[in-house]
């Protein structure tokens, strides 16, 4: 009796001993993706990938990766993988970093960190949000830092208002820097989610009158995008003088379509016709 009674306890032992491995080999323990280098059990530390000043807006091209042994990596530096990656672009540089030199914890201040856009924005400036689509914000190719200008589209309709007249574009702030855009902002948001989807943010760097403009426009029509080339013809000063002495220059439907300067209605003409040598009316087209 005894003996069988030993013999299923080892039974049992060696079933859950089985059933334990069996576990362990389908759930292994979760670990993250960090490209390790098995020939020579380095890592790859992200550093800059060229000087960056103090006050920068990460981008992808500011971030390179440079092999090192665990030991090498610092206290507070990042080991590649896409997450972390993620999460330092559009992040802001406290100080001066030379190319090559480690991108640490302390070294950059997040867009979900409190103080952020205090610590970013300029002297004097405002920041200010708009909504746009993936066209109109260039379907994800502005990055913080970018200086974007802000063309306002918008249709009108009336009696009396000619084709060539309906939709008109216009230039509703030049040359203003990026802040932040969309998950950035969009705190606990992923491109999988549906408010990541439908929802699109970009935060401007404007001064106070500018920050009313953006207000107004949104209300007046759609909002778009252009990037502004890293090295302008003019100075950023001369054509911020040029806009407040001239005034922003206004596109027509008619001025882009010459299709729509081709009708008869398109030119708004009219024809009086005469009852009488006193009775007369006009007939717009």
């Amino acid at each position: 009796m005894l003996a069988r009674t030993a013999l299923f306890i080892l039974m049992a032992i060696g079933l859950a001993g089985f059933g334990a491995v069996a576990w362990i080999s389908l759930n292994p323990t979760p670990r993250e993706h960090t490209n390790i280098d098995p020939a020579n059990n380095k890592l790859p530390l992200l550093i800059a990938a060229r000087p960056l000043r103090a006050g920068t807006l990460v981008k992808p091209d500011d971030i390179a990766a440079e092999p090192r042994s665990p030991q090498e990596i610092p206290a507070g530096g990042h080991v590649d993988s896409e997450a972390v990656r993620g999460e330092l672009l559009g992040a802001m540089i406290r100080r001066n970093l030379a190319k090559g030199e480690p991108l640490l914890t302390g070294d950059v201040l997040n867009p979900g960190d409190r103080g952020f856009l205090a610590a970013v924005l300029g002297a004097g400036m405002r920041a200010v949000t708009v909504g746009v689509d993936a066209v109109s914000g260039l379907s994800g190719l502005v990055w913080p830092g970018d200086r974007v200008d802000l063309i306002l589209t918008q249709s009108q309709e009336g009696v009396g208002i000619p084709a060539s007249h309906r939709v008109s574009g216009e230039t509703v702030l030049h040359d203003v820097r990026v802040l932040a855009i969309d998950r950035q902002l969009i705190q606990g948001a992923t491109s999988e989610s549906p408010q990541a989807q439908t929802v699109r943010t970009v935060t401007l760097e404007v001064t106070p009158p500018d920050a009313e403009r953006v207000v107004v426009a949104e209300r007046l029509g759609h909002l778009s995008l252009a990037v502004v080339a890293v090295a302008p013809t003019t100075s950023r000063a001369d054509a911020t003088s040029v806009t407040q002495q001239t005034g922003n220059s206004v596109t027509w439907g008619g001025d882009v379509s010459s299709a729509l300067r081709g009708g008869p209605s398109s030119d708004g003409t009219s024809v009086r016709l005469f009852q009488g040598p006193s009775d007369s009316k006009e007939i717009k087209f």
